[in-house]
């Protein structure tokens, strides 16, 4: 099981919003948006282990632009840390108001972190990750960073029950 690149896996989704996403009002429930999120960050992950992955947590969700019906909303996803079993995939979402000539607008950011699983459901190691640049370097170390504190929350938890 050899090191994959970050490009090996990552993924653009875009869809556009209609009215069933949507409150009476035309702005976009932040749940449909999150789901769009999710299967985005799966799609990368399965593609790096190439086995069953399960999200295990949401980290940062920040909503930074409204999206309205009609909206074209793209999630860039791609992986930033990998552990043992675990993937931190980081995903982007952009608005674009298609009937504008403007740029897409950044709409909503956050860290999804999934487990990879064997045909049992239990956790099975995942590729490494080859790092190609400076900037992969870094989302690395920020993405180890948050796996670590996690991980110290969740032993403090334990120790509590």
């Amino acid at each position: 099981m050899g090191a994959k690149s970050v490009n090996y896996s990552q993924v653009i989704m875009s869809n556009v919003m209609l009215p069933q996403h949507a409150n009476p009002s035309g702005n976009v429930h932040g749940g449909e948006i999150m789901k769009l999120m999710d299967s985005a960050a799966g799609v990368v992950a399965r593609r790096h282990a190439r086995t069953n992955v399960v999200t295990a947590r949401v980290d940062k969700l920040e909503f930074h632009h409204p999206i309205h019906i009609g909206d074209v909303v793209t999630c860039y996803g791609k992986l930033t840390f990998v552990g043992k079993s675990s993937m931190e995939v980081s995903v982007t979402v952009t608005v674009e108001d298609v009937s504008q000539d403007e740029p897409a607008k950044t709409a909503l950011t956050s860290y999804f972190t999934f487990v990879a699983l064997d045909d049992h459901g239990k956790s099975q190691p995942v590729p490494s990750l080859e790092l190609a640049n400076e900037e992969e370097h870094q989302l690395f170390q920020e993405g180890q960073q948050r796996y670590l504190a996690y991980k110290q929350i969740e032993k403090k938890t334990s120790e509590k029950h």
